[in-house]
């Protein structure tokens, strides 16, 4: 299974592809707002010779749904979440006005998943996890044997998810990670939602805010 990533947005969040060599392809979180981010992600799957088959997002945040929309049209997958973040979701119209996007376009949810749900894509599959905390319906997808977590915005290298946003509780979110992400594995290498890579057990040792030490 391949990962590539993408920094869109002012933001700076990241986008994950996901494919394999099957050339069946999904991507997670697109935050492409601008035009030439789009182009920048279409041009790639396009190189690639890449068939997306599904959209999902780990939460519902605006800079992790920017590109919902283009997505479902441009690919004409289906857009997937958890169903506990479905009023995060409709909450960004309201407010991308005020952060300066007045171009945001919305995307109606088509289907939900729920923890223990499989996502398969060609020859590869990814498990769901809920790690509720950062927000209310917020899930990560795993492959155990890949050892990879498309983490979002949950565990970052030396720092966890904001929880002063709406739905958001620090207690809950540093049970997710203790309960959830931790007991994956130490070599379990996590893709975040902001920044760069690292892995359980670094953050297990290292992290000021969730370390087990």
């Amino acid at each position: 299974m391949e990962v590539k990533s993408f920094v869109f947005n002012p933001f700076m969040e990241n986008t994950y592809l996901l494919y394999d060599e099957s050339r069946e392809a999904i991507i997670v979180d697109p935050g492409c707002y601008e035009d030439y981010e789009k182009k920048e992600l279409t041009s790639f799957i396009a190189d690639h010779d890449l068939k997306v088959t599904r959209l999902l997002n780990t939460h519902c945040h605006i800079d992790h749904v920017f590109g919902n929309q283009f997505v479902k049209d441009k690919y004409g997958v289906k857009l997937e979440i958890h169903a506990e973040d479905e009023a995060t979701l409709k909450a960004v119209k309201v407010y991308a006005p005020n952060y300066g996007f007045q171009h945001f376009e919305e995307a109606e949810v088509d289907q939900y998943f729920d923890e223990g749900d499989t996502i398969s894509f060609g020859n590869s599959s990814l498990e769901i996890v809920f790690v509720p905390g950062h927000a209310p319906g917020h899930v990560a997808f795993y492959n155990k044997n890949e050892k990879i977590i498309i983490g979002g915005d949950v565990l970052f290298d030396g720092s966890i998810g904001r929880t002063d946003l709406p739905g958001g509780d620090f207690d809950t979110l540093i049970k997710s990670i203790h309960e959830k992400i931790f007991p994956l594995g130490d070599e379990m290498v996590v893709y975040p939602g902001h920044g760069a890579t690292t892995t359980v057990g670094k953050e297990k040792q290292t992290n000021p805010f969730c370390a087990l030490a």
